[in-house]
C-alpha cells in the first residue's frame, strides 16, 4: 500500500503530503555506451530494409534490392546457357551500371536514418542516455554503410556462385569478385558519408531525398557532357581529371588505376598513377570531411 507521511511548511496553510507510489529502481546491469551504441548500429541496418517495421516501409528497399540481383541472375544464365567462358560483365563494373539503383536506394534511406530523429526532436533523447554524438554518428555511418554494402556486394556473390558452377577458372573469379568488394565497400563508405550529411541537413524527408538525387545526378550528368566535349576537342588529358567532381567517377577513377578495372570514362581513357591517387585523397577527404560537417550538425541538433 502507498505510504504517506506528513512534513511541515514552514510556513502557514496546509501540510504538503510526500506520497510513495511504489516505484522501483533499476538494479540491473548497465550496458554501457558500447551497447548502446551497437544497439543503435542494429536498428538504424533493419530499419533500412523495412525490418521491424510496418508492411509499406519494405517494399522499396526490398524492390530496389531484387532490381539490384535481377541482372547478376541474368548475366550468370547467360553464362551457363552460352557455355561462356567468362562472365560477360566484369564485377568492378556492376555498381557503375547500376548506379541509378543504388542513388534511389541512398535517397530514400539517408533521410529515413536521421532526418526523422530531427524532425521530432529525438535526438537529445538519444545523448541523455550514455551514448556521445560520435557514437550516435558513428552507428548510423556504419550502419547506412553496411545496407549500401549489402545491395551492392550481394549481386556479385551471385555473379561469383555462379562462375563458379559454370566451371569458369576459379583464379580469374576469385581475383574479380574480390576487386569487385573492395570497390563495392568504398562506394558504400562514400555514399554513405555523402548521404547522410545531406540528410541531416533538413528535418523535411522529402528535401532530403530530394538533395541526394541531385548531388548523385548533377555532377554526373556535367562531368559527362564535359567529358564528351573534351574528347570532341582532342583534350584527352582533360578527360580523367573531371572525374574529381562526381561521386561515381572518383570511384570510378580509383578502381581503374588501383583495382586494373577498365575505366567507364568515354573511350576508355584511363588516369595515371598520379591522377588515380588524387582521385583516392578526394574520396577519403570527402568522407573525413562528411563525418567531420554531422559531427558538428549534432553539436547544435543535440541541444
Amino acid at each position: 500500500m502507498p505510504e504517506s507521511t506528513t512534513a511541515p511548511t514552514g510556513g502557514p496553510g496546509p501540510a504538503a503530503s510526500i506520497h510513495d507510489i511504489g516505484y522501483r529502481h533499476y538494479e540491473g546491469p548497465r550496458l554501457g555506451r558500447a551497447y548502446a551504441r551497437r544497439s543503435l548500429f542494429v536498428q538504424s541496418l533493419r530499419g533500412a530494409y523495412g525490418l521491424g517495421r510496418a508492411a509499406r516501409t519494405k517494399v522499396l528497399p526490398m524492390l530496389l534490392l531484387a532490381v539490384m540481383c535481377a541482372p547478376a541472375a541474368i548475366v550468370v544464365a547467360v553464362t551457363v546457357f552460352t557455355k561462356a567462358r567468362d562472365l560477360p560483365l566484369d564485377y568492378t563494373r556492376y555498381a557503375i551500371y547500376l548506379q541509378a539503383v543504388i542513388g534511389l536506394f541512398l535517397a530514400a534511406q539517408a533521410p529515413q536514418s536521421v532526418s526523422r530523429d530531427l524532425r521530432f526532436k529525438t535526438v537529445p533523447l538519444y545523448f541523455s542516455r550514455p551514448i556521445e554524438r560520435a557514437d550516435y554518428v558513428a552507428a548510423k555511418y556504419a550502419a547506412l554503410s553496411s545496407a549500401l554494402f549489402l545491395l551492392t556486394a550481394l549481386p556479385l556473390l551471385i555473379m561469383y556462385v555462379g562462375a563458379l558452377l559454370a566451371e569458369l577458372d576459379f583464379a580469374d573469379q576469385t581475383k574479380g569478385f574480390a576487386q569487385g568488394l573492395v570497390s563495392v565497400a568504398l562506394l558504400s563508405l562514400l555514399f554513405a558519408a555523402i548521404g547522410l550529411v545531406i540528410a541531416a541537413l533538413t528535418p523535411r524527408r522529402g528535401f532530403g531525398v530530394a538533395a541526394v538525387i541531385a548531388v548523385l545526378t548533377i555532377p554526373y550528368a556535367a562531368v559527362t557532357a564535359l567529358r564528351g566535349v573534351a574528347i570532341v576537342q582532342g583534350n584527352t588529358d582533360l578527360v580523367g581529371w573531371l572525374g574529381l567532381f562526381s561521386p561515381i567517377t572518383l570511384i570510378d577513377g580509383v578502381q581503374s588505376t588501383f583495382l586494373g578495372a577498365a575505366s567507364a570514362a568515354p573511350e576508355g581513357i584511363g588516369l595515371s598513377t598520379a591522377a588515380g591517387s588524387v582521385h583516392l585523397l578526394v574520396v577519403l577527404g570527402l568522407i573525413a570531411g562528411s563525418l567531420a560537417l554531422l559531427m558538428r550538425r549534432y553539436r547544435k541538433a543535440g541541444l
